[in-house]
C-alpha cells in the first residue's frame, strides 16, 4: 500500500534536520559534565517507561474491544509501504496529523487503485507546501506470499527524485510479515513491519525503517464502518529513542469500479 505510512515519512525532502545523532547527544551532555549524561539518561528511561506503560494500555484496551462481526477490512501499516495493492476502482482519502518532527503537521492524500497489479497515489503536504508521488506495482499479489516495486517520494516541486523500493510479504489470516528495501538519497534503507489483525476491525502494528531521519512505530488501525478507517500511532526517532512522537490519520475509501 501506498499509503501515509510512506508519505509521514519523507526521509530526504528538503526539511530541516529533525533529529540529532546519538553521538551528537553524548558529546553534548559530556560537555555539560557527568551530572548532564546522568539526568539525560535518566530523562529517557523516564520517557521510555512512560511509554511501555502507554503500549500496555493499548494491548489491553484492543484485547478487550476485539470482537468479530465487522465488514471492514484492515490495510496498511503506520510509517513504511507495504506490499498488498489497493483494489482496482478503490480511491481512498486521507488526512493525517503528526508531531512537526515526523513531517508536515497537516497533511492530505489520494490513493487509487488502476488494476489488480498497479496502483498510485498523491500526496499533498501543507507545510511546507509540497506535492509527492508515488506509485506501486505487484509481482506476486496472490496471498500468503506478496512482492511487489515500484517508488515513493518523488517531488518535482522540490526536486526530488523518486525513491524505489523492493518489498516482500507473507501474509496469513492474522499475522503479517513484510520486509524489503528502498534506496533514498544516497543510501539504501532497510524496511521491516509487523502486524497482527485480531479481526477485521482491528489490528496492532509496528515497523522500523533504517537511517536516523527515520524512526520505529507502534500503532492500531481500527475500522469505524466498512470505509472509514482511523490509525493512531506512537514513533520512536532512531537515534533519539527517547523523543515520543504523536500521528493519526484518517481514511475513507470510496468504491468506484469493480467489486463493493
Amino acid at each position: 500500500m501506498l499509503r501515509e505510512d510512506v508519505f509521514g515519512n519523507l526521509s530526504t525532502l528538503p526539511f530541516p534536520q529533525r533529529f540529532s545523532s546519538r553521538e551528537d547527544i553524548c558529546a553534548d551532555a559530556s560537555a555539560a559534565g557527568p551530572g548532564a549524561v546522568h539526568g539525560t539518561a535518566i530523562a529517557m528511561r523516564t520517557r521510555f517507561s512512560q511509554f511501555m506503560r502507554y503500549f500496555h494500555c493499548v494491548v489491553a484496551v484492543i484485547c478487550c474491544l476485539a470482537t468479530p462481526g465487522a465488514m471492514a477490512t484492515t490495510k496498511g501499516l503506520s510509517q513504511i509501504v507495504t506490499p498488498d495493492l489497493q483494489k482496482p476502482g478503490e480511491l481512498s482519502l486521507s488526512f493525517q496529523a503528526q508531531s512537526k518532527d515526523i513531517a508536515n503537521p497537516y497533511e492530505a492524500q489520494a490513493e487509487i487503485g488502476l488494476t489488480n497489479v498497479a496502483e498510485v497515489a498523491v500526496f499533498k503536504g501543507f507545510d511546507p507546501n509540497e506535492l509527492i508521488f508515488g506509485t506501486e506495482l505487484g509481482l506476486l499479489t496472490r496471498e500468503p506470499y506478496l512482492l511487489s516495486v515500484g517508488f515513493v517520494n518523488w517531488s518535482p516541486h522540490s526536486h526530488v527524485d523518486p525513491q524505489p523500493f523492493v518489498e516482500a510479504g507473507y501474509y496469513t489470516e492474522h499475522h503479517k510479515f513484510i520486509v524489503g528495501a528502498i534506496h533514498a538519497g544516497y543510501k539504501n534503507e532497510a524496511i521491516l513491519g509487523y502486524a497482527y489483525d485480531f479481526n477485521k476491525t482491528w489490528r496492532a502494528q509496528v515497523d522500523f525503517q533504517s537511517g536516523k531521519e527515520n524512526s520505529s512505530t507502534i500503532g492500531l488501525t481500527c475500522n469505524l464502518t466498512r470505509d472509514l478507517q482511523v490509525n493512531p500511532a506512537i514513533y520512536f526517532s532512531n537515534y533519539t529513542p527517547g523523543r515520543i512522537m504523536g500521528y493519526v490519520v484518517f481514511t475513507y475509501t470510496f468504491h468506484l469500479w469493480g467489486e463493493k
